[in-house]
């Protein structure tokens, strides 16, 4: 599949519906937050914890690069400074960040920690990803076309696939994992119906706490996810053409960047694009620059 995050032939496809797990979960945190996000395209300052998230996932990408026996803590430390200064030549604005250097330098220490917790998780050494960083895409039966990113995607000698996704948040309470689950899931969707493989495990890793959340899909699984994922884009669609993004306030509410212009905390939200000007019933074609508030939480 390809890596870059679009199909070709992009003009052709402009005008393909497509949904994202990021911006699925979007919606059903806040319809009002996939309004900004993907009709309004405000811009979203960044933030530590997203900052942070993006350089550890830089970090176990290349981690991969070297060879088994190099993929040691010391070597995943030395990729930190290298990563950052290559995450700060493509986003200036994240060395805003920090108002001191010692400030940075405590940051970037978290970070550390996280990468040592990793290895008490997985012996890299053991593994050979198949995929790092894979775009992937299928198109549904109804024309809805679903794609994402997966972090690390390994497939084992007898054809089993495991879909890995890292965290740098903590495992989720009880009622906020089947939410985690459901982006897994939606990968495992994508798989199945671009190469008609279930994939045997999902795994997700979270190094805010280290711990591992597993989960063996089954067909029935992921026949009920792709209802849901119909099912949200119908209710996206709904929204659109009633011009109808309610808020729905919750505790994710202090990690939303747009809680100052939210109505429901006393905001005023800028005024709807005109349906001419609104985006085509599809999301923008590259990466998901935004990570889903569960991810921050």
């Amino acid at each position: 599949m390809a890596d870059d995050g679009a199909p070709s032939g992009e003009a052709a496809s402009e005008h393909v519906p497509s949904l994202s797990p990021s911006r699925a979960g979007d919606f059903l945190t806040c319809p009002l937050l996939y309004r900004f996000r993907v009709i309004d395209r405000l811009p979203e300052p960044p933030s530590p914890a997203a900052a942070r998230g993006t350089l550890v996932h830089a970090v176990l990408e290349h981690l991969f690069d070297a060879p088994a026996a190099g993929r040691t803590p010391e070597a995943a430390r030395s990729l930190l400074g290298p990563e950052w200064d290559r995450l700060l030549a493509a986003e200036p604005a994240l060395a805003g960040l920090f108002a001191a250097d010692e400030d940075r330098a405590a940051w970037l220490a978290g970070a550390a920690t996280m990468l040592d917790r990793y290895f008490t998780l997985e012996d890299p050494r053991r593994l050979e990803p198949a995929h790092r960083e894979l775009s992937v895409q299928a198109d549904l039966a109804s024309g809805l076309r679903l794609r994402g990113y997966i972090d690390r995607l390994d497939i084992a000698p007898g054809g089993e696939i495991r879909i890995v996704d890292y965290k740098t948040g903590t495992a989720p309470p009880a009622e906020f994992e089947a939410r985690a689950l459901f982006q897994m899931k939606f990968y495992a969707l994508v798989l199945w119906r671009a190469q008609g493989t279930l994939p045997r495990l999902l795994q997700l890793i979270y190094l805010g706490n280290g711990e591992i959340v597993r989960y063996q899909p089954d067909e029935a699984d992921l026949l009920a996810t792709e209802r849901k994922v119909e099912a949200v884009w119908q209710a996206i669609e709904r929204a659109r053409a009633a011009r109808d993004w309610r808020p729905r306030p919750g505790r994710l509410c202090d990690w939303c960047a747009h809680k100052p212009i939210c109505p429901a905390h006393g905001g005023t939200p800028p005024e709807l694009p005109e349906p001419a000007l609104v985006p085509a019933s599809r999301e923008p074609s590259e990466p998901d620059q935004e990570p889903s508030l569960l991810d921050l939480a």
